[in-house]
């Protein structure tokens, strides 16, 4: 990871989870991290504490609605201001919505579809600009992805939610084949967990948590920082290997 020290990382959804542990790591190992979130609170928070322990990274609260492209749009542009640009762009922002195939709510279905899928892409094409603008050829694009973009469970639940992700792993190799067609070394991993603990699965059943719990409470789950050390094993790896996916699951889940 001594590469990194002082180059500009950007991560979306980073005020909870999964996203603050990935932004807690990077600034150990010396990155300026810029964390977005449409709450800044837990992540001006996170970065006081990251400045109290010393660690040689910085952590850069921002304000963003990925549901709204101007804002995007935005955050890139004050960026480029504050940081010339993005070297590393870690898409981990993504929700699920419990609303099935036959009976969900189109408002749900296209609030998964705006964040998981056209928000990521957005801030794809917008990190690779900045990185061909200042012709920085080492950048590395790394989509928070699921287990669910590799296998649909049997549970309607997630069914939608599952075929957002597929298109998450679909991007994530078409995107590697248009940066080797653009004669670049940058490169694209999908990281694709399967349960983590996190306030992900109270969310999704927010008029049931005790089916979230139950979930949890059934095995010895991943936990954020778990995902967090994959995110700095592929990132710390030699800029010849190419990591496409890493697929991760807890010892005791079955599907």
């Amino acid at each position: 990871m001594d590469r990194w020290k002082g180059r500009v990382a950007l991560v979306t959804g980073a005020s909870i989870g999964i996203g603050a542990a990935i932004c807690k790591a990077l600034v150990q190992h010396g990155m300026k991290v810029v964390g977005c979130a449409r709450n800044v609170e837990k992540i001006e928070k996170l970065a006081a504490e990251c400045q109290s322990a010393g660690h040689s990274g910085t952590l850069v609260p921002y304000k963003c609605d990925l549901s709204n492209e101007e804002e995007i749009l935005s955050m890139f542009s004050a960026i480029k201001t504050l940081h010339q640009g993005v070297d590393v762009c870690i898409n981990n922002a993504g929700l699920a919505h419990s609303e099935s195939l036959l009976n969900g709510k189109t408002d749900g279905w296209r609030t998964m579809i705006d964040l998981n899928v056209i928000a990521l892409s957005i801030c794809t094409r917008e990190a690779y600009q900045s990185m061909k603008e200042r012709k920085v050829d080492d950048g590395h694009i790394i989509n928070i992805n699921s287990m669910s973009g590799h296998r649909v469970v049997f549970s309607a639940d997630t069914h939608f939610y599952s075929a957002t992700k597929y298109a998450v792993t679909a991007l994530t190799e078409g995107l590697r084949q248009e940066l080797r067609e653009a004669k670049t070394h940058i490169r694209a991993t999908c990281i694709s967990p399967g349960i983590v603990e996190t306030e992900f699965a109270f969310r999704l059943h927010s008029l049931h948590p005790e089916k979230a719990a139950a979930t949890y409470n059934s095995m010895k789950c991943l936990e954020a920082v778990d995902i967090a050390s994959a995110v700095t094993y592929v990132l710390g790896t030699p800029p010849h290997v190419h990591i496409g996916d890493v697929q991760m699951r807890p010892v005791e889940q079955v599907s």
